[in-house]
């Protein structure tokens, strides 16, 4: 039996069918835990705010009237119940981004640079690549964090994470934009420190 489209996992939902609802924790469950865990930095946060994603989502998938919105209205949840978390705790230091504005930068530019996730082909490298960007984009302001993370990582379009975050998309832009210039600066370190690092193949035997 073929697997179903999101479309029709959510009129399954919404009609009540036996497993319908698991189907759907199943397809999106780990991925909303990961979310969390790169948005929250904490994996009991992160947890907090995958069950009341999942809370909100059993009540509120009945009422979505768009399907193919499905995964837009998901992490708009996830994302406001990130915000929610953090509200509530101490504020941590946090980088300003404001050192990567190149010269003569404007807020309402929305030029955007090459994406910066393209991963070495060695396993190694690619395991130690991983664990740096990461570490750096814990590091990133939340409301950046969020767009690189949707944009990126979830693989929304521009137009999905701005609905997602209730911006305008030039605003998303910008935001990506900056976020990976944050991160440009550790992937061109890391590409020179692992330049010429490998050992040659050959020679005498």
């Amino acid at each position: 039996m073929a697997e179903m489209t999101d479309e029709e996992l959510l009129e399954a939902v919404k009609r009540d069918d036996p497993g319908a609802f698991d189907a759907f924790v199943d397809r999106y469950g780990r991925r909303l835990m990961a979310f969390g865990v790169r948005m929250c930095g904490h994996h009991e946060d992160a947890e907090d705010v995958f069950q009341e994603t999942l809370l909100k989502a059993y009540q509120g998938l009945k009422d979505l009237r768009e399907p193919k919105a499905l995964r837009t209205w998901l992490y708009r949840v996830a994302a406001n119940a990130c915000r929610m978390k953090r509200r509530k705790e101490k504020p941590s230091r946090e980088i300003s981004l404001d050192d990567f504005k190149p010269a003569g930068w404007d807020d309402t530019m929305t030029a955007e640079i090459p994406d910066w996730s393209a991963l070495p082909d060695d396993a190694t490298e690619r395991a130690e690549l991983r664990t740096a960007l990461e570490e750096e984009i814990s590091q990133l302001p939340p409301d950046y964090r969020l767009v690189l993370l949707l944009r990126d990582v979830e693989g929304l379009s521009t137009q999905e994470t701005a609905d997602a975050l209730q911006v305008r998309v030039p605003a998303v832009k910008m935001r990506l934009h900056r976020a990976r210039m944050a991160l440009r600066s550790q992937l061109e370190a890391f590409h020179a420190a692992n330049a010429g690092a490998k050992p040659v193949m050959g020679g005498a035997a």
